[in-house]
This record gives structure tokens, sequence and C-alpha cells, in this order.
């Protein structure tokens, strides 16, 4: 069994700072997995775990090239962000995608990706955001997955550690 926490992000920048601090935790090889509805927060905490990583390149949702690849500008692990959106069946098809980087020594964040990651490792930290108020998505955001100032809403993350490399892990001293 690995750690829990649940915790409620009030503004955009709290997110991104939550990104920043899970950055710390983060080691090369670890899977991340990030659910959520479209417009809860997930590139925004993308977002900030690549400031923390000290990666290169602006972090954006990867929608329409599935996966990017940010190299660390400080010998740290690559940031590898991939969108399983579109990915068909299960993560086989991240073999073939030819990413330029070895995965066991990068950070792997995945959105979308439930069903189809979880046997690519036994350990990985799984990030669910909700809308606390249930709220939909603006048609506007449709396309994008940032948190904007206006959309004030808090979330609740809850973050699940799973696997032996979780194990040992606070999670909860992010709250």
């Amino acid at each position: 069994m690995g750690s829990h926490a649940t915790l409620t992000v009030a503004t955009p920048e709290r997110m991104g700072r939550l990104g920043r601090e899970l950055a710390a935790l983060l080691r090369p090889g670890d899977l991340v997995l990030l659910s959520g509805e479209l417009g809860a927060g997930k590139t925004t905490l993308t977002r900030g775990l690549g400031e923390g990583l000290q990666v290169r390149g602006a972090v954006t949702s990867p929608t329409f090239v599935i996966a990017r690849v940010h190299p660390s500008l400080v010998g740290g692990p690559s940031l590898v962000h991939v969108d399983a959106y579109r990915l068909g069946g299960d993560l086989d098809e991240m073999e073939d995608l030819d990413l330029d980087v070895s995965l066991p020594e990068s950070v792997v964040v995945v959105e979308w990706g439930e069903g189809k990651v979880e046997r690519l490792s036994e350990d990985r930290l799984e990030v669910r955001i909700e809308r606390t108020l249930g709220g939909a998505a603006d048609e506007d955001d449709a396309d994008e997955d940032d948190l904007h100032d206006d959309d004030l809403d808090p979330r609740r993350v809850v973050l699940t550690g799973i696997g032996p490399r979780w194990a040992g892990v606070e999670l909860a001293k992010l709250a």
C-alpha cells in the first residue's frame, strides 16, 4: 500500500505551486497519472512540475503531439508529458512513439491514462483533480486545460501513491 493525501487547491497559482512541491518528491523513473475533466487544471499542475524539475520548454497541453519531452536544464530527469487521450489501446504504443528519451531516467506525466498505463509500472502516483462545486468546463476551455484567474472554483486534488516506491512518502506534507 502506498500513501494518500487529499488537498483543496483554491487558485491557479496554488495549483502551480503544488506542481513545484510535487516535483521535489519525484525522481527518475516515476510515473504520474493525472486525471480530471477538461479545464480541471492538469496542465497547470504539470507546468508547475516542469518548473520544479527545471526543464526546458513551455509546458502546454500535448494534445496534438501525444507526447512532449522537456529536457532538464540542470542535469536532472527529463519531463515526458503524455496525452493518452488519443492512444487507442494501452501504452504499448508508448514504445512506438520513438521518444528521444529513456523513460526509466525520466519523470513521465500522463494525462487521460486511466486503464492504459497501470501495467507500465507497479509504482505510480495517481493525481485526480476534481472541481469541488461540480461546475462544468466552459465551452471556451474545451481545447485547453489551463486554469485561468476567472476560474476560481476550488479543486480537490487526491494524491494516491501506489507501489513500494511511494510506501514511505508522506504526500500529506503537501497539504
